[in-house]
């Protein structure tokens, strides 16, 4: 199973970014899909969530800010972000089934 991160970047708080992550070599549409981060020395964190019956969850730092999102016909999980801010500053990973994992897109949000 591979998994593909793409869309990071370096953008203005209060911009907009766009995760993708394609996944191939498994059944994409029997797991869940999910973003994590992980800031600069902390732990990594979910930050949604999206079930194989499309049911999302979110973590509270991004409610209201964040969609998660997912296109089985092309093996793929979305994280739109909007009014991005300084701490939304991470590395953030797309995985699947809380099992396999992708290899992390940066993203930073400059004040």
């Amino acid at each position: 199973v591979q998994l593909q991160a793409s869309g990071g970047g370096l953008v203005q708080a209060g911009g907009s970014l766009r995760l993708s992550c394609a996944a191939s070599g498994t059944s994409f549409s029997v797991f869940s899909g999910n973003w994590y981060r992980q800031a600069p020395g902390m732990q990594r964190e979910l930050v949604a969530t999206i079930n194989s019956g499309g049911s999302t969850i979110y973590a509270d730092s991004v409610k209201g800010r964040a969609t998660i999102s997912r296109d089985n016909t092309k093996n793929a999980v979305y994280l739109q972000m909007n009014s991005l801010k300084p701490e939304d500053t991470a590395v953030y990973y797309c995985n699947i089934g809380r099992k396999y994992w992708g290899q992390g897109t940066l993203v930073t949000v400059s004040s």
